[in-house]
């Protein structure tokens, strides 16, 4: 575990486990969470063999609590940092929900033969927002109420995310978790509220549709189709049709979190992936 720098004084922090001869595999989290959200696909894939890489978006977790660079070309140009500074070859990006567009904003513009494969779960791409190219997308209002409760009082807020939607606890006859509702307010409470303030624009304006086109590496898009935080319909088919080597794997029933619900399945179908 340590450190980098950025050019413009940035601290991110970040994990770095196994070989270094090993193959890398980076984990992108999603809002406004941390390289902890992680934490049973490092250890699963730490123990098959691999490197496994996980930092602290600037503003989340231990990074540095920036008021500026919050939106995904200054988040995409950090992870080409902590790339370079790691010196990551034939990596493999997996991005959760915002850490999602942070993959597909990286792979996009990464230099050659520093990205072997990517994964999106759950993510945001292609754009969130309702607007006349995107009809499908969730109407403003929504990002604006994100935006007021965070305003109003983020420790209760962060503690409705998890309890609700985000891993469909609110859903009849789910099983609820009080330790992984706990977690997730546990590690957004850990980031500044001006980073996870402008992150909400980041996710849900920020259009991803030619980074997608641009992108000529295997891309496995997972969604499960009862996600309430990023609507299945307008994002991982759209997203799997606007890659060249894209792959869609669709989870019936599960939801934005499954990488924590379901973690087993998910591992599996991830390190199938990544061994074709």
């Amino acid at each position: 575990m340590g450190f980098i720098t950025t050019k413009d004084g940035t601290e991110i922090f970040y994990k770095n486990w196994g070989s270094k001869n090993a193959q890398p595999i980076v984990f992108h989290h999603g809002w406004p969470l941390s390289a902890d959200d992680w934490d049973n696909q490092m250890l699963f894939f730490l123990h098959n063999g691999y490197r496994v890489i996980a930092h602290d978006r600037r503003g989340h977790g231990r990074s540095t609590q920036t008021d500026i660079g919050n939106e995904m070309d200054t988040y995409a140009a950090d992870v080409a940092e902590l790339a370079e500074a790691l010196d990551l070859k034939n990596a493999v990006h997996i991005g959760h929900s915002t850490g999602g567009g942070e993959v597909a904003h990286y792979v996009a513009r990464a230099r050659p033969g520093r990205v072997a494969k990517a994964v999106l779960i759950g993510a945001v791409p292609p754009i969130m927002v309702k607007s006349d190219k995107n009809p499908g997308g969730l109407p403003i209002e929504v990002f604006d109420g994100f935006r007021a409760a965070l305003v109003a009082n983020r420790a209760q807020f962060y503690y409705d995310v998890p309890s609700g939607p985000f891993y469909g606890f609110n859903r009849e006859g789910t099983k609820v978790s009080q330790g992984v509702i706990d977690n997730w307010w546990r590690q957004g409470m850990m980031g500044g509220a001006k980073a996870h303030y402008d992150c909400i624009k980041a996710f849900s304006e920020t259009d991803f549709t030619e980074d997608l086109k641009k992108i000529d590496i295997p891309v496995l898009v997972i969604h499960g189709d009862d996600d309430q935080i990023v609507p299945y319909a307008d994002s991982a088919p759209l997203s799997a049709k606007l890659l060249r080597k894209g792959t869609l794997k669709t989870y019936a029933g599960l939801p934005h979190g499954l990488c924590t619900t379901h973690p087993d399945v998910v591992n599996a179908d991830l390190l199938a992936f990544i061994k074709s």
